[in-house]
């Protein structure tokens, strides 16, 4: 997995490429929240549950199921979020589809159960560039830099550099719709 910090980069760069009339605050930080939900399922392991588990680490709370859900409560919370129904809940389920994704980028672990609950398979995508994080106090040694590394290269520095540019276009057509007026 990326590090849980990594994985708000990616709704924070994507909020930044949309601007603050389409994903207000209140939105972004719910976004951010989402996509780092996921990796609470590590509580699994203080439960006794095993990895492989449906509930285990990568299991359920790594589905499009559980992005779904994520997006209802979205909707449900709109007004509190400062968005019409359907943009909390389209934003929500992105922000956190876009958690096991990444994962399944990752060179190591068992995959993500996307499918849950039709499939228990965990899966990875063809392409695995990004170290796969160490769970736990592991993260603090030279392995956790090497992730750290990795996560620049193949995560921060794209969301970040497509965040800019989103945001520099959104405001060149904001001066240009200016200017007609």
């Amino acid at each position: 997995m990326p590090t849980v910090m990594t994985h708000a980069v990616v709704p924070l760069a994507l909020g930044w490429a949309l601007g603050s009339r389409t994903i207000p605050p209140r939105l972004l930080v719910a976004g951010a929240l989402a996509a780092m939900l996921p990796d609470a399922d590590v509580v699994a392991f203080k439960l006794g549950i095993a990895y492989a588990d449906d509930f285990g680490h990568r299991g359920a709370s790594h589905s499009f199921v559980f992005a779904a859900v994520i997006a209802a409560f979205g909707a449900l919370c709109s007004r509190w979020l400062r968005v019409p129904p359907w943009r909390a809940a389209l934003w929500l389920f992105v922000c956190a589809a876009s958690h096991p994704l990444l994962d399944a980028l990752t060179d190591g672990g068992l995959g993500v159960a996307l499918y849950w609950p039709w499939s228990d398979a965990r899966i990875f995508a063809p392409w695995r560039p990004i170290e796969v994080s160490p769970i736990g106090a592991r993260f603090f040694s030279a392995r956790g830099v090497e992730v750290l590394l990795s996560e620049a290269r193949w995560v921060v520095t794209p969301a970040l550099a497509l965040g800019a540019v989103g945001a520099l276009l959104r405001r060149i057509s904001t001066r240009g719709a200016d200017r007609a007026r």
